[in-house]
């Protein structure tokens, strides 16, 4: 879903045709933007889909075109100096595809099945994950995202902080399960500066049937 793949189409005279390489797109919400009401508004949900993610998309197209220019030239020092920017814009990207996925409209109450025993296993509970959630996600100095994340190699459940907009398994190894986004423009417009009342009411639309999905997969993957 998020990978640049370039793909070699043909070679005439033994001079290689430019690579194609496939553009990032901006996905589409899976509700409409007064769906997540009044949990979050819809102006926030239009802001954050339309504006916010479309520009971390267009901006990581833009880095990786860059890239693909640098690596022509053999230039390692440009590729270098990319990096940032595909860190930034590739994991905003990322995080927000994961975030709209893991919201519903009148979310589900509690995670089921396999996650919820694993919740149980490596938290005591459901609330003790929550509480652990919401002030690792409020603490956050800045903007980035709280997410509950599953380490495959130690096959547990953990909480953890990422700042900006650093892509969870990238930048932790762990399996990205279930994010906050706390950066500013994801509430201001309607908790102004209250993020705890954002972070808590969060888990009222909660999707835990697509983040069982997500946990299923990458324990078995």
């Amino acid at each position: 879903m998020f990978a640049n793949i370039a793909r070699v189409l043909a070679q005439s005279s033994n001079k290689c045709l430019p690579l194609i390489r496939a553009k990032h797109s901006l996905p589409d919400l899976p509700y409409d933007f007064n769906a997540l009401e009044p949990v979050i508004s819809a102006e926030i949900m239009q802001v954050h889909h339309q504006k916010h993610h479309a520009t971390y998309v267009n901006n990581l197209n833009v880095a990786e075109e860059k890239l693909f220019e640098a690596k022509q030239r053999g230039s390692v020092s440009d590729q270098i100096a990319l990096t940032s920017a595909l860190k930034f814009n590739g994991g905003g990207h990322i995080n927000h595809s994961i975030f709209w996925t893991i919201l519903c409209q009148n979310g589900s109450s509690e995670p089921g099945g396999e996650l919820a025993e694993a919740i149980k296993r490596d938290f005591g509970s459901y609330q003790r994950m929550v509480d652990l959630l919401v002030a690792t996600s409020t603490g956050i100095q800045g903007s980035g995202w709280g997410w509950l994340g599953y380490n495959k190699q130690l096959n547990r459940l953990e909480i953890a902080a990422c700042a900006n907009q650093d892509p969870l398994q990238a930048t932790t190894g762990l399996h990205p399960l279930f994010g906050i986004d706390v950066w500013e423009h994801a509430y201001y417009l309607q908790y102004k500066n209250a993020r705890p009342d954002y972070v808590k009411s969060i888990f009222k639309i909660a999707n835990w049937r697509k983040v069982e999905e997500l946990f299923g997969k990458a324990r078995h993957d």
